[in-house]
Formats: C-alpha cells, structure tokens, sequence
C-alpha cells in the first residue's frame, strides 16, 4: 500500500479549499492547481505549491486533463482529488490518472463508466433490488412505433432524458401521444450538444416528487455504509437551492429499508470512495434516478449529522485503507440545512461577478460557512455563481431554520449582488417550515415573490 503524501487538487473555489483543510489536518502536502483569473482563490494562498494550468476558459484549464497530469507529475503529487464538478464524473480523466501512475481519489475508471451510463446505471440497480422509476428497457430505438408502444405502456404523462449528463439538459416532459416524437426529437438534439450523445430513455414522469439522495462511503473491498439521507427538493431548473439532513417525514425503517439497498448496490459493482444514490420520492415509495460517484456539493449537512469527515474518509479510502466506520456507530444527530450562496440578484437570477469590497461571515453555535471568498477578492466571470454554502445544525429541524434565519440576517456581502434574499424568502415559507415542498414548489413560490 502506498501511502498519500501530496495530493493535486484539481478544483476551484470551496470545494478545493475544504479538500486543502482536510489534508492539512492529516499532515498531508497540497497543491493548488489554477486558471489565471484565479491566482487570488483563497486555497492557492494557502497551498504548498501551486500550479497555472491555463487561461480561464474551463475548457483550456480545470478542464485540460492533459495539463492537470503534467501539473501532478511537475509538483510529484502522489494524488489527485478532483472534487465535484469539471472532471470529477469523467471516466476517461480518471482512467488517465492512474495510468500516468498517479491516485485517483475517487472511484475506478469503470465504475464511473457504468454509472455515467443512466440506462446501465438503472440495469444495475433493478438487478440490485434497488426500486426504479417505470420506464423503457434502456435506450429509445429510432423506431418511432415502437416509442410510442413504450411510452404507451408506461402510460402518460412521461420524461424523456439524456443517457449521459444531467443537469436538466436533454430532458423534456410529455403529455400526450401526439407530442412524444417531437420532444424526443428535441431532447436527442439537446443531449447531443451537452454531452456528445444524443441516447435518450423514458421514464414515467411523476407530478410532484421530492428529492430525496442517500450518502454511501464504501472501500471497494467489500465495505459499505450509508450515512443517513438528504432532502434537496428546493430546486430551481434542475439546480438545488437548499439541502437538508434528514430528510423531513423519512421514518427510521423507511431510512433502513433504502439504505441497506444502497450499500447491497455498492458492494455488487464494487464501489470505491464517496458516493451519493439519488432518488425521487413520492407516495412513501424510493424511485432511483441516478448515482452520483463523487463528493457532492452537500455533503456537509451529513457531516453535521452524522460528525463524519467525507473528505478525510475519501483520502483514506483513496490510499488503500479498509472503512474503520460501521453501520451500528452512525448515528444521526438533530438537523443541519445548507443554503447554496450565489453571487447572482436575487429575484432576476443574473450571474453578478466582481469585487467583494465587505465580507462578514455569520458565527455562533451550529453555524458553518464553507466559502472561498474574502474582502477584496473578485469573483469571475467564468465559472459556477456559487461563492458560499451556509450550513446551520439545531436538535430540531425548527432550531436549525431558527438558527438559518439568524445567520443569513448577519451574513454581509458588499460588492456583488447575492441570493440571500431568496434564502430568507424560503426560510420564511410556511409550506416549507412545514416540510410539504416538492421539486416543483420553487418555482412557484418565486413566481408568487414576484408579484409581492
């Protein structure tokens, strides 16, 4: 076993200084690789080295395997943790990484192919015992008769998905017969130039669903846990607003029931690192969508519940080590909520990057801001609007939404526009103080703001 010495960080933003974080608590050296409008990022400050890939295109810098690998072998990393995002779901990065003889801190090469793939994914899954959303047997053919005959026996209304991605690209809900081959048509097109494959599926559309994802860790040798579930039903496009642990109305023998077939799943494609189980949830009943096989973007809200480092665990995971956790320790622990801060208006949605001229970071007991930003720091153009995640815990779910309040009410951005007032909007709202929202609620409710 080789132990991990040095670890390339190849990100941006909070994800790479939270990784920075955890490998400076474990002695670990660092490098921080960055784009040019990214040499002032908080983890290049603070990195034991640091690396330009490039110019700010992601494209020609987080993206550029090929630069990431010489950075890696320049510095003599002994790894590479690609956080999420860019090219942490990327098969073929992954495959790169570890024949240029580097870790991959994250799962291996095929098992990221295997569920990249949602109708191979959904195959495993159904041969899992892992409940499925009714739908076609893989890809849609060209026949359009027999589309119809599928969608048909499905029974209307359907969604139509991209085989790869994600991200609400490629998706498209249809009604009626008469409309099915047009938006599979359409959904081809648009899968086709997000992701270079235009196969599509069917699958039966449910009205008002939650998001409802179950947190794995598993070593790949026949080790696996689940760490309890999130609830990320505040969504506005497809993108999650709020995330929250547990998920509100999730009984302990419902949390059980899915959570031993999620880690059943692990252990039959022989999962490696940290990984998330997305589901739809409606009527009581668990409907698998997709597996996400990297670190999610809400992953804290599960450390605060469960006192779990999932980034520590993925490093020792990563350099050989067996999962010390067990199933019988993990416990949760009262209710955390993350809400994601954008640099973006607030009721419009346009992208606002600039200078941070005032930060003040909100405090006190339970509170937690992940974040890379700092007074005087410029926020790109180039990239994701997120500059922040605040994370608040309480004993209840109602301490946690009191304690959210109090912390985005002492929480200054000046400079850039933010979403703060949309999070103070939904921390306000009763349906989901009450915990009744869906997937669909957001949208809603920011159209009812609109015409306060």
């Amino acid at each position: 076993m080789r132990e991990i010495k040095k670890i390339l960080i190849a990100n941006r933003g909070e994800i790479a200084l939270r990784i920075l974080r955890a490998c400076r608590e474990m002695g670990i050296k660092t490098v921080a690789v960055y784009s040019q409008a990214d040499r002032d990022l908080k983890h290049v400050l603070l990195a034991d080295e640091s690396v330009c890939i490039g110019p700010p295109a992601a494209q020609k810098s987080y993206l550029n395997m090929a630069a990431l690998i010489s950075a890696a072998e320049v510095t003599q990393a002994d790894a590479i943790h690609p956080g999420y995002g860019f090219l942490s779901e990327n098969a073929d990065f992954a495959e790169s990484v570890e024949k240029s003889g580097f870790i991959f801190i994250g799962p291996r090469s095929e098992t990221i192919r295997l569920m990249g793939s949602k109708t191979n994914a959904k195959a495993e899954m159904i041969a899992a015992g892992v409940p499925c959303v009714p739908g076609s047997e893989g890809e849609l053919p060209e026949d359009e008769a027999e589309c119809l005959n599928i969608a048909e026996a499905v029974g209307y209304p359907v969604l139509i998905k991209a085989a790869s991605g994600g991200g609400g690209r490629g998706m498209q809900v249809v009604r009626t017969r008469e409309e099915l081959i047009g938006k599979i048509q359409i959904a081809r097109t648009e899968a086709l130039n997000a992701f270079k494959d235009s196969s599509v599926f069917l699958e039966k559309y449910l009205e008002t669903p939650r998001h409802v994802e179950v947190q794995v860790l598993a070593d790949g040798q026949g080790n696996a846990i689940y760490l309890g579930e999130r609830d990320c039903s505040m969504q506005r496009r497809n993108q999650k607003v709020i995330e929250e642990s547990p998920a509100p109305g999730i009984t302990d023998e419902q949390r059980e029931e899915i959570g031993h077939l999620c880690v059943e799943a692990c252990k039959r494609i022989g999962y490696r690192g940290a990984g998330t189980f997305e589901f739809l949830y409606d009527e009581g009943k668990f409907y698998f969508i997709e597996m996400n096989t990297r670190i999610q973007v809400e992953h804290p809200v599960t450390e605060m519940v469960t006192g779990v480092d999932l980034i520590r665990e993925m490093i020792k995971i990563a350099d050989g080590r067996k999962l010390t956790k067990r199933q019988g320790n993990i416990r949760l622990r009262g209710h955390a909520i993350e809400c994601r801060i954008n640099a973006e208006n607030a009721r419009t949605f346009i992208p606002s990057p600039g200078c941070i001229t005032k930060y003040h970071a909100p405090g006190g007991p339970g509170v937690r801001m992940d974040t890379h930003i700092y007074s005087g720091y410029k926020v790109p153009p180039h990239y994701d609007s997120m500059v922040g995640k605040l994370i608040c815990w309480g004993n209840t779910r109602d301490s946690a939404i009191a304690r959210m309040k109090g912390a985005l009410s002492e929480m200054i951005i000046e400079g850039i526009e933010t979403n703060v007032a949309l999070q103070q909007r939904i921390m306000r709202d009763q349906a989901f103080v009450e915990g009744r929202h869906d997937i669909h609620y957001l949208a809603g409710m920011i159209d009812r703001w609109s015409q306060e």
